[in-house]
């Protein structure tokens, strides 16, 4: 996690810096929308990211406070990730993101 130090001074870029880019707003978008999901379910949802790709976006994602790893003792382990509170606080967000993506997409035809 970064500290208030490393955090650049301007909001937007804090936000920009700890979202955004395309995987990591996909990933929290599976999260706010379709609850839990487990390693498999962003690979079927998001074919196009790579595993390397999926597992540092939220590894990093994780370190940032934004999703939590729950780790069961099961053979094979089964690990599932959620939103933490500080995650779902984002819903705003992406809920103006899809909003204005969906009002984009009818002013183009």
């Amino acid at each position: 996690m970064l500290t208030k130090e490393e955090l650049p001074e301007c909001p937007v870029a804090t936000t920009v810096l700890l979202i955004g880019n395309k995987w990591k707003l996909l990933l929290i978008r599976n999260l706010l929308y379709k609850g839990k999901q487990r390693f498999t379910d962003f690979i079927r949802t998001i074919p196009s990211i790579s595993k390397k790709v999926l597992t540092d976006n939220l590894r990093a994602l994780e370190d940032d406070g934004l999703v939590e790893r729950a780790v069961y003792a099961e053979v094979p382990p089964r690990v599932e990730y959620s939103l933490t509170p500080l995650g779902t606080s984002l819903k705003p967000i992406l809920d103006a993101m899809s909003d204005w993506g969906t009002e984009y997409k009818c002013s183009m035809q």
